[in-house]
């Protein structure tokens, strides 16, 4: 495939829109500098100060995830979990589950800023992009269930510590467990080694079994294809090993 293919590549009839630079955001603007110098202030950090330690612990957090029988009993235990990330962030962001379920789950990164502000796991342009790359292999949303790593955005976007990983992993957990998917898709670096042990590039579309009789796929998270476009190359060729493995497994 040249150059000139992934450019204007489309899949299964839909268009990814390739192209060799990277993603920038249209809602940006130009600003007018002001007529006057800005009077000086005092710098404060644009990051918000890390969450309180947890005061649940994650042996509580397991016996918790551990007594819902069905999903939604689940996801309202989870918005009223008193995790340390819930009091920075504007909304959980619960799992999405699939109304036509066809065995595979998605496990993704921490939610970011769009779903922040609407509650729904992968919206915003990421969304967008994933939508097109289920296209592309004749899925959508409906056919495939979403759960991120942890339920709320971490302060400034940064990477969720340890033990908030490790607070939030049980009703990860038994999210997958009540879904019972035949195959786990992982959506950026964390995810592939939370769930599936996988270090990103160089695991990236090499499938890993777990036990169960489950596996697990490891692709980059679309905003990484979206500043890295010549990526949506290897992406394509795991989303295609995806299709095989959903009909033969």
């Amino acid at each position: 495939m040249n150059d000139y293919d992934l450019r204007d590549l489309t899949l299964a009839g839909v268009r990814w829109e390739l192209t060799d630079a990277p993603f920038v955001s249209t809602s940006a603007r130009a600003v007018t500098p002001a007529a006057e110098p800005a009077p000086v202030r005092t710098m404060t950090s644009i990051v918000p100060p890390i969450a309180p330690t947890q005061t649940i612990s994650v042996e509580t957090a397991a016996a918790m995830a551990a007594r819902p029988s069905d999903i939604d009993a689940l996801c309202r235990m989870i918005s009223e979990f008193n995790h340390p990330l819930r009091a920075a962030a504007t909304n959980v962001v619960l799992p999405h589950i699939a109304t036509n379920p066809n065995g595979m789950i998605i496990v993704t990164d921490i939610p970011g800023p769009d779903d922040d502000a609407t509650g729904r796991i992968l919206s915003g342009a990421a969304g967008e992009l994933l939508d097109k790359m289920l296209s592309a292999i004749g899925m959508t949303r409906d056919n495939v269930s979403i759960v991120p790593l942890v339920f709320w955005r971490t302060p400034g976007g940064r990477t969720p510590t340890r033990p908030e990983l490790d607070l939030a992993r049980p009703f990860v957990n038994r999210v997958i467990e009540l879904v019972h998917p035949r195959l786990i898709l992982t959506l950026g670096t964390t995810a592939a080694a939370e769930i599936g042990g996988i270090t990103l590039p160089r695991g990236h579309g090499v499938a890993v079994e777990l036990s169960g009789g489950m596996s697990v796929m490891p692709i980059f998270h679309p905003n990484y294809l979206m500043l890295k476009p010549a990526a949506k190359r290897d992406a394509w060729t795991a989303l295609q090993s995806v299709e095989k493995m959903l009909k033969t497994v």
